[in-house]
């Protein structure tokens, strides 16, 4: 009838873009595994992996420890509410055998309906750490984007690729640890709070 566990997020963490970029240190090529793809330096072609400055840069690391942090106060917030009622519904358990099931069902409606606001107000949270996920990220793009286009302009750049869509090329020609280190050089860190959202009502019982 109820289900015992709740969780905010499925994954906790600031993932940018959702990419594996962030495995990857901020010149890492993003050929397969073999032998590495590299070709002549073509002038004013540019590559650039965001995925990778995002992961690489302290305030992208800053704002993945503060979502985490988010993320934690929101599961420890749900948890809490959560105990009493598994409390409350263990003990309705365990006097099931001297109640009728008509008595047995109408003393857990109450616990359902606790159970499911509990479950509205977890995806309440698990939405505003997503909101808040956006945010910081269009944030710290916003810091970025001046830094990218210094960086493209000293190296002369005609065209910038994104990297993660290539399959080869010349490391010579990735802005990505510039851009990493020139982002670092104008912000270190970054703090938020956690966005509030809306809580849905509950759906009105549809009509027979």
């Amino acid at each position: 009838m109820i289900r015992h566990s709740i969780a905010v997020v499925s994954a906790v963490g600031l993932s940018f873009l959702g990419s594996s970029a962030f495995a990857q240190g901020p010149t890492g090529s993003s050929a397969p595994s073999g032998e590495a793809l590299v070709g002549p330096l073509v002038p004013g072609v540019c590559v650039l992996s965001r995925d990778a400055v995002l992961a690489n840069a302290k305030v992208g690391q800053a704002a993945n420890a503060r979502l985490l942090e988010l993320s934690k106060q929101a599961q420890a917030e749900i948890d809490a509410e959560r105990a009493p009622i598994e409390t409350d519904l263990k003990a309705l358990e365990a006097q099931k055998a001297t109640l009728t099931p008509v008595q047995f069902e109408e003393r857990g409606k109450p616990l359902a309906a606790r159970w499911d606001a509990l479950q509205r107000k977890a995806a309440l949270r698990g939405r505003e750490i997503e909101a808040t996920r956006v945010k910081a990220l269009g944030g710290i793009a916003t810091q970025a984007q001046p830094v990218i286009a210094q960086v493209y302009a000293s190296r002369k750049c005609g065209l910038l690729l994104t990297r993660e869509a290539m399959m080869g090329g010349n490391p010579a020609a990735d802005l990505t640890a510039a851009v990493v280190q020139g982002l670092d050089a104008k912000v270190s860190t970054i703090t938020f709070p956690r966005e509030t959202l809306p809580a849905e009502t509950a759906a009105a019982p549809r009509a027979r």
